[in-house]
């Protein structure tokens, strides 16, 4: 089966009722977890954004302080997987001043973690292309924003 374009999808969509609306969303949401995120996120915290970034911030730390610290191989396996699920935040919000907020703090977590990062040569790459990508983010924003940004980025390049 071939899956249909988003155009085709967004046509189709605006022909059913309310109602079928709100059964294809609750029947998306029990195939898979991502989907039921995001439909959480659109509902409930879409509203609040500082308030899902603050839940986020909460989420990696705590993801952080569970980091197996016996070797660099599971701190690297470790340090990967709350950054593919920062990135996942972050693609439900769509929202730039969102997406350099959560970098900033995972890039801050990992500048402070223990043992330091600076020792393994794929921690340190991850650490710079955060860095990087946080950059480009940054300028696509709003002046003002970009300023104070760039302020916070380099207090955590020190």
């Amino acid at each position: 089966m071939k899956a249909a374009t988003v155009k085709e999808l967004k046509t189709e969509l605006s022909e059913y009722s309310q109602k079928d609306l709100v059964d294809i969303c609750l029947r998306l949401s029990k195939f898979k977890k991502e989907n039921k995120e995001l439909l959480t996120y659109l509902i409930y915290e879409s509203q609040d954004e500082s308030g899902y970034v603050e839940s986020v911030k909460r989420e990696i730390d705590i993801e952080f302080e569970q980091v197996n610290r016996k070797s660099y191989y599971f701190m690297k396996k470790s340090i990967r997987k709350i950054l593919r699920a920062a990135k996942k935040y972050i693609r439900y919000s769509q929202n730039k001043e969102t997406e350099v907020e959560i970098l900033l703090y995972f890039c801050q977590c990992m500048k402070t973690f223990n043992p330091s990062i600076k020792k393994n040569r794929v921690l340190s790459n991850i650490y710079s292309r955060q860095i990087e990508y946080i950059r480009k983010a940054i300028n696509k924003l709003h002046e003002d924003l970009q300023y104070d940004y760039g302020l916070e980025l380099e207090e955590i390049c020190k």
